[in-house]
């Protein structure tokens, strides 16, 4: 079963509530017809038409606005929050969808047609939340390369391409960890985890490279049987041939189904090469480490994107 297929089945296996709360926009109203005539979600619509099948909120007229500002009072007033902005702020479709997930009346939300990502995520980290086991709340694109002429066949994670500008060795470490546990949740695959660099196996020497050999030191304390290597360069990590005379010493058994680049520019830059020259499907960017599912979407996003994106943070809702 191909990458996708297996995330939309799974999300059909067992539907989650999920708010979207861009209704005015048609490609999101669209969406939400076809994840809820297909069974892969349980959706509500903030400001959208109405839709058999789907829930409709319209977060400035909600009834319980008051009860939802209440907790935003009290988890904002000692950074200054008043009770009045609490109730403004809380009309905001992107905030209040974010509230509603972390007061348990949906299993995660998905946004970002319209708003910003700087919007969208300031949302989930300030109200939803970082998860009580996560260190770092980082971001990951699903990589689909499922088209007959696809130099390999399959799917794969690429961290971090959305959030993370800069991480220390802790970071990484924690990026890396949380894509593995992304891979095992969304691919249903025992995870092979690349530690990209420009360098593989010592070939270079240069300052850069510590942090991501301290990455991987804290990576095999935590994880001794996760299956990860690095530093090594994209080439040597995905051709066993190349990989054999680059780093025979590897631990990498096969082909990564994980790569974790050293930052944010180059993981920007890699993941789009691949979508744009390489052909492959890019979903997200996914946020891990939240407490519950929220996820972003590109402004220039199609129909298509937001259907597979909400299938994505229903499996991630399910656990």
């Amino acid at each position: 079963m191909k990458p996708l297929e297996r995330i939309l089945a799974a999300a059909r296996a067992n539907p989650r509530h999920i708010i979207l709360p861009e209704g005015r926009d048609p490609r999101i109203a669209e969406a939400a017809r076809r994840l809820t005539g297909e069974g892969l979600a349980r959706i509500s619509l903030m400001d959208g038409p109405p839709i058999g099948g789907v829930t409709m909120i319209h977060p400035a007229e909600a009834p319980d606005l008051d009860r939802l500002a209440h907790h935003w009072h009290r988890m904002r007033m000692d950074r200054g929050m008043t009770a009045e902005r609490a109730v403004i702020e809380m009309r905001d479709p992107i905030r209040q969808a974010a509230m509603r997930v972390r007061l348990g009346q949906a299993d995660g939300t998905v946004a970002g047609a319209v708003a910003t990502t700087a919007d969208t995520v300031r949302a989930a980290l300030q109200i939803i939340g970082r998860a009580p086991d996560a260190p770092l709340v980082s971001s990951f694109f699903l990589m689909l390369a499922c088209d007959a002429g696809a130099p390999v066949k399959g799917g794969m994670i690429f961290a971090d391409c959305g959030l993370v500008v800069d991480p220390d060795a802790a970071g990484l470490a924690a990026i890396a960890r949380a894509s593995a546990d992304s891979c095992r949740r969304l691919l249903g695959e025992t995870p092979r985890v690349a530690m990209l660099s420009f360098s593989t196996a010592g070939s270079a020497d240069h300052p850069s490279l510590t942090k991501i050999h301290e990455a991987l030191s804290l990576i095999r304390a935590a994880e001794p049987t996760l299956e990860v290597d690095g530093e090594i360069q994209f080439d040597a990590a995905l051709d066993d041939a190349i990989r054999a005379k680059k780093a025979p010493d590897s631990t990498l058994t096969g082909r990564p189904n994980v790569f974790v680049f050293p930052d944010l520019a180059s993981g920007n830059i890699g993941y789009k090469i691949a979508q744009r020259l390489g052909g492959l499907a890019a979903i997200g960017p996914v946020l891990q480490g939240l407490a519950k599912p929220a996820n972003d979407l590109s402004r220039g996003c199609s129909v298509d994107d937001i259907v597979n994106a909400t299938a994505v943070t229903a499996v991630m809702a399910g656990g």
